[in-house]
This record gives structure tokens, C-alpha cells and sequence, in this order.
């Protein structure tokens, strides 16, 4: 009689598809850490060959924000730290998607879910980094031996946005990851349009070029408004959205003098 009973029915699988333990679900998990990865490398491809556009032709010339010329070598000497920083981002990232994989899920997410994750993760993340980055101003200590790196930049191009102290863009990688901590469960295609929106925004921000796009979009700040605090580092603290100036009295104003 036992012979013929049914078979109990294997469990279904969590939604967060990445947490499972079995070599089908960690084959997805790899899926996961491999796409992620080709889009954070895509996005820089794409901010280099925008740098040398910037650096070496005329093609936006009209509609740079700073006279001031770039040194001709200016891109090959950032360049060793630059590659340094994203050599340690990448492996770091990969290390950090593999070990946080139950935080994701893969399916279509409604356009309720995509609007409030994103915006959560953006939110949290800026949040975070205008008073990371205003530490960075404000201590004595930090500004001298970590911040003044990124600002050697006084006149940026887009890859300049990761020439930085090592220990600065680790400590500006916290901020996401609040909100994820926050959200327990994030999309992956939420979380793939955040890196990709957050890499061109920095590209664009750092790039001396007026903005176009961001200029449209509701309290996204342009590059003016951090091109003005690269070329006069003292207020214009958010990186995302330039509410958290405003709001915490940092806004600089583009007649502010020189220090």
C-alpha cells in the first residue's frame, strides 16, 4: 500500500530566486552577479569614450560650463587611479551581490513597485551621500587627506567622477544599500535601472557640459550645480537631487566667489 502513495510535492522555491541553495538557483545567482557587473562595466565603457569626446574634440565645445583648457594629458594621468577604483568597485560589487542575492528578486515588477523601490533607493541614497560628502568638506582631516583628491578636479570630465581616494568611494558605497536593507526584497530590474541612472548622472555632472536631459526632470540636479561646487568647493553637497541643499541652507549660488 505505502508503494502507492503520492510523493510529496517539493516546495516551492522562495520568490527571492537568488537565495536558494540548489545548483539551478546558483546558477542564477551567477546570472544575477554577471549581468550586473556587464552593466556597471558598460556604463564606464560609455563615460570613457564620453571623456576622451569631451577632452579631445569639439563636438560640445559650445556648451561647456568652464573655459578653462584641459591639460592634453590630463585623462592618462587620472587614469592609473581611475582603473585602481574600478578593478576594487567591480570585485567588491561582485563579492557584495553574491553574499546579498536573498535581498532580489527577478520578475516583472508592477509600475508601483518600479516607481516606489526606485525612488526609495535613490532617495536614501542621496540622502546619505550630501552628508557624506558634506563630512568630507567640513573635517579638516578627511578634506585634506582623502576628499582633495576628487577635487584636483577643478575643472571636471566625466571619468573624473571615480578619480578618488580608494576609502572615499567605499564609504560612499553605503548609501543603496540602507535602502535595500530598508526594502528587504528589491526588483533586479529595479535595482539595474538604479546603476545605470546613477553612473550616467555622475558621468553627466562631472562632465563640464550644460545640461540637456536633467535639466527637464523635477528636483534632479543638472551639472551646473555640481560643476559650480567643483569650481568653488564649499556648498552644492547632493549629487542626485538638489533638494537637500535647499532644504539644509548649502545651495550655492553661480555668482558665489572663488576660495
Amino acid at each position: 500500500m505505502l508503494a502507492h502513495l503520492p510523493l510529496p510535492t517539493p516546495a516551492s522555491p522562495k520568490r527571492g530566486i537568488y537565495s536558494s541553495s540548489t545548483t539551478y538557483n546558483l546558477q542564477l545567482s551567477m546570472d544575477f552577479v554577471y549581468q550586473t557587473l556587464a552593466i556597471n562595466i558598460l556604463c564606464n565603457v560609455f563615460t570613457f569614450i564620453f571623456s576622451c569626446v569631451v577632452l579631445y574634440t569639439n563636438v560640445f565645445k559650445n556648451r561647456r560650463i568652464q573655459k578653462q583648457a584641459y591639460k592634453p594629458d590630463i585623462l592618462w594621468q587620472r587614469l592609473p587611479l581611475i582603473l585602481f577604483n574600478l578593478v576594487a568597485l567591480t570585485l567588491l560589487t561582485a563579492v557584495g551581490l553574491y553574499m546579498g542575492q536573498g535581498f532580489f528578486v527577478k520578475e516583472n515588477p508592477s509600475v508601483l513597485t518600479f516607481v516606489m523601490q526606485l525612488g526609495l533607493i535613490l532617495i536614501c541614497d542621496d540622502f546619505y551621500f550630501y552628508w557624506y560628502h558634506r563630512l568630507l568638506h567640513q573635517n579638516k582631516y578627511l578634506l585634506a587627506k582623502i576628499h582633495s583628491i576628487h577635487h584636483r578636479a577643478s575643472t571636471p570630465f566625466p571619468m573624473e567622477y571615480i578619480y578618488v581616494h580608494p576609502l572615499e568611494w567605499l564609504g560612499g558605497y553605503v548609501g543603496p544599500f540602507i535602502a535595500i536593507l530598508l526594502l528587504q526584497e528589491v526588483n533586479v530590474y529595479v535595482f539595474w535601472t538604479y546603476l545605470i541612472f546613477r553612473n550616467l548622472h555622475e558621468a553627466d555632472i562631472h562632465s563640464d557640459i550644460r545640461s540637456i536631459v536633467f535639466t527637464k526632470l523635477p528636483l534632479i540636479a543638472p551639472t551646473e550645480h555640481h560643476d559650480l561646487h567643483h569650481s568653488r568647493p564649499y556648498g552644492n553637497y547632493s549629487s542626485t537631487f538638489n533638494i537637500w541643499d535647499k532644504v539644509f541652507k548649502t545651495e550655492m549660488k553661480t555668482d558665489a566667489p572663488k576660495s
